[in-house]
């Protein structure tokens, strides 16, 4: 289910994508590169404005929406503590390291 929910994340993703470049802009938009300023041809220019702003705000409310589920739950973690090692206190199991301590001169016996 997880995999499936990702998989559907990714396309709506894509799709948004897609829906925003071939919005008209003042320049033209990104459309206007790939033949998509035909598009006005097929539904009439305000039509498919339209068209695209309703596309754009339902593929953005979709992803949005399965973001938030996808992290609610299927995500691991769930029932675990919220504590952070620090506010654990767990020791550390790496010893502190030590001074070495200096040996004195052996005195030589005459």
């Amino acid at each position: 289910m997880y995999t499936a929910l990702v998989l559907l994340e990714l396309i709506i993703s894509v799709l948004l994508i897609i829906a925003i470049l071939m919005q008209n802009s003042k320049g033209g938009g990104l459309a206007a590169g790939f033949g998509g300023s035909n598009i006005g041809n097929v539904f009439g220019v305000r039509r498919a404005s339209d068209f695209l702003s309703k596309t754009t705000t339902y593929l953005a409310g979709g992803f949005i929406i399965l973001a938030l589920v996808i992290n609610l739950f299927f995500l691991p973690g769930k029932g675990k503590s919220t504590q952070s090692v620090i506010q654990s206190g767990q020791q550390s199991s790496v010893p502190a390291p030590q001074i070495p301590t200096q040996a004195q001169p052996a005195q030589q016996n005459q």
